[in-house]
């Protein structure tokens, strides 16, 4: 049996049928991503002695009649997510060494259904980029071309799922960061509503925008991973009090609306191409689509990046050297210590999102740059919500272009930030938006974005759903990624 190709549902029946071994399933992936890691730099940690206990643990549970969702099912983890016992740095030097003593709320509820984490993927410092480029331990590389990147900031685990390093992983998007790298990589990634999966644990960059999300190569499987993270956490206040369930359905008189922004200068023209393609793949079964206009579409990414900035300019001065992490030398004065530990432990985005961030909430400029990016966001809120009333879900492209070489932009951050034009909306929003594999261009993989109204995931996973019946994306592995 090739447990590599099998998806994590079926993986799960198979070892609750006792026809496999959770031991021989962690054993398999393990295997492939020690020889997969060196070339595509998908994992920053891969826990081997952790994930074989968790297995042996599970084969005893299973005698005593554990019957978990997703019993023996390896999964990859972001290294922004808390997980007990493993370290966790968010590729940052600042945090090399970190062992965190708790799990995050969705990691204790993967495990509780009996998921094995098999380690933490490589992603942007502090999930600060677009590409995957920007980490204190190296670029993680696009399967599907090893020049390119995977994209980012959840692109090691994007790759991870991709190469079948893992049948699952989990990322977290705060504008884009699961979706891009889901695009770039062909598997279907999802942003959830914000405040229906809990984001205790998730170590904070823009608490106003982020949300933690699977990514997977099967539609089920991200439908499953959903039920099982969704639902309040009393350790997290901006929770809903909202259980996810999907039963999948037709996409039979479902009305789609295209705003004509997202189609037009900026936009690769064959990008564009695989996005309609699927829209019109939809029309055939049964969906009608309209093309409209969301004027201020075009302010989104300037207000999204000065609101996240602000908020990362707060959330990261907790690292100074004294708690975790890079240790500060405590025989310099206190603010030559901390600007030492800070200056060292950071890398070139971080530091410039920080001094961005803090100059928009400085005296004199608050009113000019934060509030006005406030204001502009509760007004893209309401043109988005007033098309949602009107169709059922927004398509666009994933992103405006396919991957990019490494080293291309990253030297250019305004031209790396345009990678989120596509994406930054829903999250400004908050409303669920899904990346599906809409083909390739050149070689090379690009996603159809469908975003809906609020906790309307259910109609998000329908729609891809559809598409992987009609297209079987789930069914292509790239070269790359073969022996």
């Amino acid at each position: 049996m090739d447990v590599l190709s099998l998806s994590a549902r079926r993986i799960a029946e198979l070892v609750l049928s006792g026809a496999l071994s959770p031991i021989d399933v962690v054993e398999a992936y393990l295997e492939r991503a020690r020889r997969l890691n060196p070339k595509i730099n998908a994992f920053i940690t891969i826990a081997e002695e952790q994930a074989r206990k968790c297995a042996e643990e599970l084969e005893s549970s299973l005698r005593r009649g554990f019957r978990g969702k997703l019993a023996g099912v390896p999964i990859a983890v972001k290294d922004v997510i808390s997980t007990k016992g493993i370290e966790t740095t968010c590729a940052s030097k600042i945090l090399k060494g970190y062992v965190p003593p708790y799990d995050a709320t969705v990691i204790r509820r993967l495990k509780a259904e009996g998921a094995i984490i098999i380690g933490k993927t490589n992603m942007d410092e502090f999930a600060m980029g677009s590409s995957t480029e920007l980490s204190a331990f190296g670029p993680t590389r696009n399967p599907w071309s090893l020049d390119r990147v995977a994209g980012g900031s959840s692109g090691g685990s994007g790759a991870a799922v991709a190469a079948r390093m893992a049948p699952v992983a989990l990322g977290s998007d705060t504008g884009g960061s699961i979706r891009c790298p889901a695009a770039f990589c062909n598997v279907v990634g999802l942003k959830p509503t914000y405040g229906t999966v809990s984001r205790y644990g998730l170590i904070s960059y823009a608490c106003s925008l982020e949300q933690i999300g699977p990514m997977t190569a099967d539609v089920e499987d991200c439908a499953l991973l959903m039920e099982v993270m969704s639902g309040g956490d009393g350790f997290d206040s901006t929770m809903i009090d909202y259980k996810f369930e999907w039963r999948p359905s037709d996409v039979r008189g479902l009305s789609i609306a295209v705003p004509k922004e997202f189609f037009g200068e900026g936009t690769d023209e064959r990008v564009a191409e695989r996005v309609w393609d699927v829209i019109k793949l939809l029309e055939s079964r049964g969906a009608a689509y309209e093309e409209v206009s969301i004027p201020l579409a075009r302010y989104a990414l300037a207000c999204y990046y000065i609101i996240a900035m602000s908020e990362a300019s707060s959330n990261l001065a907790r690292y100074d050297g004294v708690r975790y992490g890079m240790p500060c030398d405590l025989s310099l004065p206190w603010h030559e210590a901390y600007s030492k530990v800070r200056g060292e432990g950071f890398g070139t985005e971080v530091k410039r999102r920080i001094v961005l961030g803090c100059f928009a909430l400085s005296a004199g400029y608050y009113g000019r740059y934060y509030l006005k990016a406030l204001k502009l966001r509760a007004m893209i809120r309401d043109q988005a919500l007033s098309i949602l009333k009107r169709f059922d879900v927004i398509a666009t492209p994933t992103t405006p272009f396919p991957p990019f070489k490494i080293g291309e932009r990253v030297e250019d951050p305004l031209s790396l930030y345009m990678a989120d034009v596509d994406t930054v909306i829903a999250n400004l929003v908050g409303i669920p938006a899904i990346s599906v594999p809409a083909g390739f261009v050149d070689g090379l993989p690009v996603g159809a974005q469908f975003m809906a109204n609020y906790c309307r995931e259910d109609l998000l996973l329908s729609i891809a759903k559809c598409v992987q019946e009609e297209t079987a994306f789930d069914k292509k592995v790239p070269s790359e990624a073969r022996p």
